[in-house]
């Protein structure tokens, strides 16, 4: 192999007596991030930067509940009889289906509370979630998990033995899936940043979201496939396959159906 990308050697930073994990580190950077961005672009369109913080404060809280409880429930086998190891989020584990449906949930519930243009925070989080899930998607390289299957590529991830597949122990070259989905995802927030209002210019205000669903589940599916780590499986594939599939597929059918203005006809005289 000429050529790979090493592993992290520790998961955590020592501070005194404090040990700060990555993984939840990472969150935390993906959070800020996506807050920043958003209020930029909803400020940009007219709405109040306050908005986006009270937002903030209460969907990213209820993003990674739903995120933690989603993993539990399509992985529950790990966890019934160990209830302990649920409220454990600095080992791993979030769904991300879970975050946006009780994070988007939460969002709409307190913009439109507070009066603020739900359509315009829905346009401006479509940029900033893509990007907190690629600066999140790097606390699983500190975490040596979710990887794929082996490679020969040249960008190989190295994985320590002790975090291999039992079938790939010989295996020291994997797959750097958590890489693919954060360069998608970075590639996502530009697309619906720069091309969108381009490439779409009848799009509804508010439905930038659904396009960031449809890129996001195309993304995910065939990273997906290209997974190592154990899965629920259903009909031989793997739950969150089946879960892009038809979250994506039913975005997809708002946006032909639901997500544009009818163009206007100029008369021509």
């Amino acid at each position: 192999m000429l050529a790979a990308i090493p592993s992290p050697s520790t998961s955590s930073i020592e501070i005194w007596i404090f040990e700060l994990r990555a993984y939840g580190l990472m969150i935390a950077a993906g959070a800020m991030l996506a807050v920043w961005v958003t209020g930029r672009r909803y400020v940009a369109a007219g709405g109040d930067l306050l908005t986006v913080h009270r937002m903030a404060t209460w969907s990213i809280p209820a993003g990674i509940v739903g995120a933690r409880l989603y993993h539990v429930a399509t992985d529950f086998d790990r966890f019934q009889n160990n209830w302990a190891e649920i409220p454990k989020l600095w080992k791993g584990g979030l769904g991300i289906w879970g975050a946006i449906a009780a994070g988007a949930l939460v969002a709409w519930w307190i913009v439109r509370r507070d009066g603020g243009d739900v359509g315009a925070i829905f346009d401006a989080t479509a940029v900033g979630v893509p990007l907190a899930q690629a600066v999140g998607r790097l606390g699983n390289w500190f975490n040596q998990e979710l990887f794929g299957r082996p490679t020969t590529l040249p960008w190989g991830l190295e994985i320590d033995p002790k975090y291999r597949p039992e079938m790939y122990r010989d295996s020291s070259m994997f797959h750097p899936t958590f890489l693919y989905e954060a360069l998608w995802n970075v590639g996502l927030a530009a697309f619906i940043a720069f091309l969108v209002p381009k490439l779409l210019p009848n799009l509804k205000k508010g439905y930038s979201w659904a396009v960031y669903v449809v890129g996001y589940t195309a993304g995910r599916v065939w990273i997906e496939l290209l997974r190592s780590d154990e899965a629920t499986e259903i009909f031989g594939v793997r739950v969150n396959v089946w879960t892009s599939l038809i979250v994506g597929c039913a975005a997809l059918l708002i946006l032909r159906f639901r997500g544009s203005h009818a163009p206007s006809v100029q008369s021509v005289e």
